[in-house]
C-alpha cells in the first residue's frame, strides 16, 4: 500500500507540474464570450478599470460576441453586453501572475480544463491500482476481508471518477465544479434519507423475524443497529443547520462569514462518510455472493461440515440437514467426475440441551446415507466456528491436503474468513436456507471488514475530511477575494 501512495503523490506531482507550467503559459490571455440576442441592439462596453487588460480582438457573430483580452495588471474587469432592454454583465480577475480568470478568483481561465483532465488521469491511475489489487487478491482468496475494502472504495471512487469525466467537457472553473460537487452531496442527501428510512424498514422486518426464529442475541440485533445509525446519521446535518441557524454568533447566510462553509462542511462530511460505508456495505454483499456462487474444483481430500443446532431426539435440524445433503452431493458429483472420494470431517460440540454431540449427529446421518464409517472423522469438541476450523484442521494429518467446508450459504464468507485468519485456505460451498439470515450476516462482516481493515478505512475517512476542508476553503477564498 505504501508503494502505490507513493506512485500516487509522484504522479500527482507531475501532473500538479504541468497543470501549473500550462496555465502559467496559456491563461495569460482570454476569451470572454456573450450570447448574441437577435432583434436587439448589443453594444460592449468595460469598465473603468479596463487599464489592467488590453483588447487584442473582438468578433461578432450572429450568435456570439467574442472578447480576447490579455492581462496588463493585476486587478478585477468588468465587462457589460447592452442587448437593449437588459445589460449583461461578466467580471475577469487579473491575477498577480498575470493569470486572467472568469466570475472569481479560482474560476476559469485559458486552458484551465488541464485541472479535471489531470484529477481524472489520478483517479484512473488509482481506480487501476485498486482494481489491480482487487483481482489479485480475489485469485490468491476470495475469502479476505482486504478484498471488500478493494471493492468498497472502487466503487466509491468511480462516482467520483464519473462525476470529474462529465465535469471536463463544461468546465467553468475551480470554484464552480467544487460549487456543484457540494449541490450534488446536497442533492444526494435528500435522495438518502428515504433510502435510509426504507433500509430501516427492512432490517426491523429481517431482525424481528430472525429474533423469532432464533432468540434474542446481540448479533441479532445488529441489522437493527446500524439502520437506527444510518437514520441518526441522515439527519444529523438538519439538526446541525437548526442549531447554526438559531445561533446568534453565526450568520448562515451570509457568504463572508464562517457560518455557510461550517453547514457546508458538516454536511458533506456526513454524506460522504455514509455514502462511503455503504460502499463498503456493497462490497460486502457482493464478496458475499461470490463466496456463494464460487465453484468448487472436484479435487478435495476432505470435506468439513459445520454443525449446527440439533433436534431433541439426536437428529438432524432442517437446516443442518441441508449443510449434510449439500457435502453428500459435491462428493458425489466430484466421485462421478474424477473418481476421487473424500473424507467427512463432523464437527460440533454437545450443547447443554443435547443429548448427543452435533459432530455425532451428523456421523449417522451420514452413515445413514451409506457412507463408510472410516471415511468420517469427529471433532466433537468445537463451539463456535473459529473452532469448527480449528479443530477440524487439527484432525487432518497430510500436508497440502485440499479442503473445502459445507455449511449455509450465508455463513460461506464468514467461514472462510475464519479459516484465512488461521493461515488456512479452504474453499465453502453452502446449502440454502431463510433470507431473513442474509441481512445479518452481511452486516456481521461488513462490520469485521471496518475493525479487520480500520486503518485502511481510518486513512480514507481522514482523506474525505482533508478534501472538503480544501474544497471549502476554496469556495471560501473565492467569494471572500
Amino acid at each position: 500500500m505504501k508503494k502505490s501512495i507513493k506512485k500516487i503523490c509522484i504522479l500527482s506531482i507531475i501532473l500538479l507540474l504541468i497543470s501549473t507550467i500550462t496555465i502559467l503559459l496559456c491563461g495569460k490571455t482570454y476569451t470572454i464570450i456573450f450570447k448574441i440576442k437577435e432583434n436587439n441592439i448589443n453594444e460592449l462596453e468595460i469598465d473603468n478599470k479596463a487599464d489592467n487588460i488590453e483588447v487584442i480582438n473582438q468578433i461578432k457573430t450572429n450568435n456570439y460576441y467574442k472578447i480576447k483580452v490579455k492581462s496588463k495588471k493585476p486587478g478585477k474587469v468588468s465587462f457589460y453586453l447592452n442587448h437593449g432592454d437588459y445589460k449583461e454583465g461578466k467580471e475577469i480577475y487579473v491575477h498577480k501572475n498575470m493569470i486572467i480568470t472568469e466570475e472569481n478568483y479560482f474560476g476559469k481561465s485559458t486552458a484551465s480544463e488541464v485541472i479535471p483532465i489531470s484529477i481524472t488521469i489520478i483517479l484512473i491511475y488509482i481506480l487501476y491500482l485498486l482494481i489491480k489489487g482487487y483481482t489479485y487478491s480475489i485469485k490468491e482468496n476470495l475469502y479476505q476481508y482486504k478484498n471488500i475494502s478493494y471493492l468498497g472504495i472502487i466503487i466509491f471512487l468511480s462516482f467520483f471518477f464519473l462525476n470529474n469525466l462529465l465535469s471536463i467537457f463544461n468546465y467553468k472553473g475551480l470554484s464552480t465544479t467544487i460549487n456543484d460537487i457540494i449541490n450534488s452531496i446536497s442533492i444526494f442527501s435528500t435522495l438518502l434519507f428515504p433510502i435510509a428510512i426504507v433500509t430501516f424498514i427492512l432490517v426491523t422486518i429481517s431482525n424481528i423475524k430472525l429474533i423469532r426464529k432464533e432468540g434474542k442475541s446481540l448479533k441479532n440485533l445488529l441489522g437493527l443497529f446500524l439502520g437506527i445509525f444510518v437514520c441518526l446519521s441522515t439527519l444529523l446535518p438538519n439538526y446541525a443547520y437548526i442549531i447554526i441557524l438559531e445561533s446568534q454568533k453565526i450568520d448562515i447566510f451570509n457568504l463572508n462569514s464562517f457560518g455557510p462553509y461550517l453547514y457546508n462542511f458538516i454536511e458533506s462530511l456526513v454524506y460522504l462518510s455514509i455514502s462511503y460505508l455503504e460502499c463498503v456495505l456493497l462490497g460486502t454483499i457482493i464478496i458475499a455472493i461470490k463466496s456463494v456462487k464460487k465453484k468448487v474444483d472436484y479435487n478435495k481430500d476432505y470435506m468439513i461440515i459445520l454443525g449446527c443446532q440439533i433436534k431433541k431426539d439426536g437428529s438432524l435440524t432442517p437446516l443442518l440437514k441441508s449443510r449434510v445433503d449439500k457435502a453428500l452431493e459435491f462428493r458425489n458429483k466430484q466421485l462421478e467426475s474424477t473418481g476421487k472420494d473424500l473424507t467427512f470431517i463432523a464437527s460440533g460440540g454437545k450443547g447443554n440441551d443435547e443429548i448427543i454431540s452435533e459432530a455425532e449427529a451428523i456421523k449417522n446421518y451420514l452413515i445413514e446415507q451409506g457412507i463408510n464409517k472410516n471415511k468420517i472423522l469427529l471433532d466433537n469438541k468445537s463451539t463456535n466456528t473459529f473452532e469448527n476450523i480449528k479443530f477440524s484442521n487439527e484432525l487432518i494429518k497430510e500436508k497440502n491436503a485440499q479442503v473445502a467446508y459445507s455449511t449455509t450459504n450465508y455463513h460461506v464468507l464468514r467461514t472462510g474468513l475464519i479459516a484465512t485468519g488461521q493461515g488456512l485456505y479452504f474453499e465453502g460451498i453452502g446449502s440454502k436456507t431463510k433470507s431473513y439470515f442474509w441481512i445479518n450476516a452481511f452486516i456481521r462482516e461488513f462490520i469485521g471488514t471496518l475493525y479487520s481493515e480500520r486503518k485502511k478505512h481510518i486513512f480514507i475517512i481522514i482523506l474525505i475530511t482533508l478534501t472538503i476542508i480544501l474544497m471549502i476553503s476554496i469556495t471560501y477564498i473565492a467569494n471572500n477575494i
